[in-house]
């Protein structure tokens, strides 16, 4: 039996639905002719990016001290390193539609804890397994449990299947879970209450709510079950409802040479020797994995990116910027640290020359909040200077970035460079980029048009993707 998540919907509004699961619940893909999306991995490394369909949870994808982890994440991260790729990540707003997303081409992989089913390889290739685990039920022990006698508390919880009958439990539609529940309900003659959450609200969320006391029962992976049971003593994970399954990255079924690569990369032996070593880091070391999520600068707990957030949304506003943004170019720059100095002597958390920080009115004795604003006057500084030389704002954000990075100087030089390798002058990423790089080599930047010299050009080049990058994660998770 089932029945649609109606009452939740309303009752917790913050999950950012407002109307009936009737009217969100999407319609379960049917046929891979729907979508005859054809990107494989010649296309991903023609392009050199791949997206990463994941969710914020705390195995596979959350930010902690101003840097994106997770087992997932770091997992595929190392494959794309492995293969010069960026990476993109598409957090999941809505856990129903993955599949749509993935067969549709905005995604290439998904990596989410997800569970291999005959049901799934209709319509989704998977890779060789990553993990493994079986499904549990997730139910609250009694108020008062710690007095309890053993006896007396196994007696209060489910351990007997058959005594599932006619309990609510809450899990998604086109979930794993789902599909297990309704084989017990056939094979054990039984009736289970399942009722359908809504897509926006993730397995932990389902989990939470059942420490919570608001859901009775849900159904949850081991290795998440058990993770999260040390932030939350009041539940009880025990009780399995499956065998032990494998848990695999999804690609599309006709991206045959990409998952041909990633099964290739994964069976090698040093990438056995990682996955073990991070899957001891995210379910094994339970009380660091504790202490990450706990922390007031995770996208769980506090949601900061650091002590420096309110600096920084105030000093955002003088230059327009979107102060994640700022946030992402001063971890790039100091990791936030407010005494850090380089070995040419750039010092503070903008890193600012001892030359520059003069000409904007401060020098290493000012507080960590003048360095911030001294650092926004230069980048408005840098603004002006390339305001009328890159009128595509987007594109102008990396001239800036790079000249904030190396110097305008030799900026202006890579632009030169562009023109004379017949490049265009305007765009960042493969032409002035690609040129600054090349002005580490002596034919390059001996050349007429080249006015300042040698430049270590791969700094700055990666110099502005880090950024870019970071602020994409910012704006990715909530904080």
């Amino acid at each position: 039996m089932k029945r649609q998540w109606y009452f939740l919907l309303l009752l917790f509004g913050w999950f950012g639905c407002s109307e009936s699961s009737e009217n969100t619940l999407p319609q379960k893909t049917t046929s891979f002719a729907e979508y005859p999306v054809q990107i494989d991995f010649r296309e991903i490394k023609k392009r050199r990016k791949l997206t990463l369909l994941t969710e914020n949870s705390s195995i596979s994808y959350y930010l902690y001290r101003a840097q994106p982890l997770g087992f997932d994440y770091e997992m595929v991260h190392a494959f794309t390193k492995a293969h010069e790729l960026d990476l993109e990540v598409l957090v999941l707003e809505d856990m129903n539609d993955m599949f749509d997303l993935l067969l549709s081409g905005k995604g290439d992989l998904i990596a989410c804890n997800l569970t291999q089913t005959e049901e799934r390889k209709e319509f989704v290739s998977f890779t060789v397994p990553v993990t493994e685990s079986r499904q549990v039920l997730i139910q609250k022990k009694p108020n008062g449990w710690r007095k309890m006698k053993p006896a007396q508390l196994e007696d209060s919880l489910v351990r007997d299947l058959k005594n599932l009958a006619h309990k609510e439990i809450y899990v998604h539609q086109y979930s794993s879970f789902y599909s297990n529940l309704r084989h017990l309900e056939d094979s054990l003659k039984l009736d289970i209450d399942i009722i359908e959450a809504s897509g926006n609200v993730d397995s932990e969320h389902l989990v939470r709510l059942v420490a919570q006391g608001q859901i009775p029962y849900t159904v949850a992976d081991e290795n998440m079950a058990l993770l999260n049971a040390t932030y939350y003593p009041d539940l009880d994970v025990k009780t399995p409802v499956s065998g032990v399954e494998d848990i695999a990255w999804a690609v599309r079924p006709n991206a045959d040479s990409l998952v041909n690569v990633l099964n290739e990369w994964l069976m090698k032996a040093p990438i056995q020797r990682k996955l073990s070593y991070t899957h001891r880091k995210y379910f094994v070391a339970k009380k660091d994995q504790h202490q990450r999520i706990s922390s007031p600068y995770s996208s769980f707990a506090g949601k900061k990116i650091s002590e420096f957030d309110h600096s920084i949304q105030r000093y955002s506003d003088q230059i327009d910027w979107d102060w994640k943004l700022l946030a992402a170019m001063i971890y790039e720059e100091s990791r936030f640290n407010p005494d850090a100095r380089s070995w040419v002597g750039a010092f503070g958390l903008m890193q600012l020359m001892p030359t520059t920080a003069a000409q904007f009115g401060i020098d290493t004795s000012m507080t960590r909040e003048a360095n911030i604003a001294a650092g926004v006057k230069y980048i408005q500084y840098l603004e002006k200077f390339w305001a009328e030389k890159i009128k595509d704002k987007d594109e102008r954000l990396k001239f800036i970035l790079a000249s904030y990075n190396v110097g305008p100087g030799h900026v202006r030089d890579a632009q030169c460079l562009a023109e004379a390798l017949g490049k265009n002058p305007d765009i960042w990423e493969g032409n002035v980029a690609d040129c600054l790089v090349l002005k580490s080599q002596s034919k390059y930047f001996t050349m007429d048009c080249v006015r300042h010299g040698y430049c270590r050009g791969k700094e700055p080049y990666n110099y502005v993707r880090n950024v870019l990058r970071n602020y994409h994660h910012y704006q990715t998770l909530e904080l």
